[in-house]
């Protein structure tokens, strides 16, 4: 599991592979990973487009961009949280994901709240 907290927006992600939708004999796995964006901080603030780089097990870097997450660009208040699932296809059987949102606060203020390095693995792949 992956948890950071920058400027009180916590992010936590967890990983689940999904065997029933991958072919490991055509090299494609298929992994969810759940999201929890919280705002543990004292100003507002909303999240307008994210980052994310994924690594495969032989080196390869893909970079994703794009705005808001899911479609939407939630606003936060403090106390408040957003939660999705979304889905990355690798061609390895482990890998990782690590990124960013970038958000704005009321008063305009932009900052990128970092998303910690976390696994994408089979299981028992990294035993």
């Amino acid at each position: 599991m992956s948890d950071t907290t920058t400027r009180g927006i916590r992010i936590q992600v967890k990983t689940t592979y999904l065997s029933d939708r991958s072919s490991p004999r055509d090299s494609q796995y298929l992994f969810a990973y759940n999201v929890r964006i919280s705002n543990v901080g004292t100003e507002t603030a909303q999240l307008v487009s994210r980052e994310w780089i994924i690594t495969s097990a032989e080196g390869d870097v893909e970079r994703v961009k794009g705005p808001g997450v899911v479609g939407e660009k939630p606003v936060l208040p403090p106390g408040g949280a957003f939660e999705y699932t979304s889905y990355c296809p690798l061609k390895t059987a482990v890998g990782s994901m690590q990124g960013s949102y970038q958000m704005v606060t009321a008063g305009g203020e932009k900052f990128d709240a970092q998303i910690a390095p976390f696994t994408l693995a089979v299981p028992n792949a990294l035993n």
